[in-house]
């Protein structure tokens, strides 16, 4: 499960931002993990919120985002949705796509607090 290396990866991006910035709690963390990601959602949740106990993500909101893919086809030179990698495109038929959107796994913002 490589969520749980993720996850130790969120919390360790939270709290070099919390040395560097000066917050003591973090209220909320919004983040993105797009369809093409190849994140379990629900796995990346529930091992961020076991390794909260006794971190900043202690208390927090956890919102995490599902962008669907989008790609772009060389065949038929247009934008498409692309469900999964792999998926023929939608409207040709073909498979020479390039995710263009969807493939990310990023912190869109945190809501943080002083005391």
């Amino acid at each position: 499960m490589h969520e749980a290396s993720l996850a130790g990866g969120v919390l360790q991006l939270v709290e070099d931002t919390a040395a560097r910035e000066g917050f003591k709690r973090l209220l909320a963390l919004r983040l993105e993990a797009g369809q093409l990601a190849g994140v379990d959602v629900r796995a990346l949740r529930f091992a961020l919120e076991s390794l909260a106990p006794g971190t900043l993500l202690d208390g927090a909101t956890i919102e995490i985002e599902e962008p669907p893919g989008q790609a772009w086809c060389l065949a038929c030179c247009q934008t498409v949705a692309l469900p999964q990698r792999g998926d023929a495109c939608p409207s040709c038929g073909g498979y020479q796509l390039q995710p263009t959107g969807g493939a990310e796994l990023r912190v869109l913002d945190m809501r943080v607090a002083d005391d």
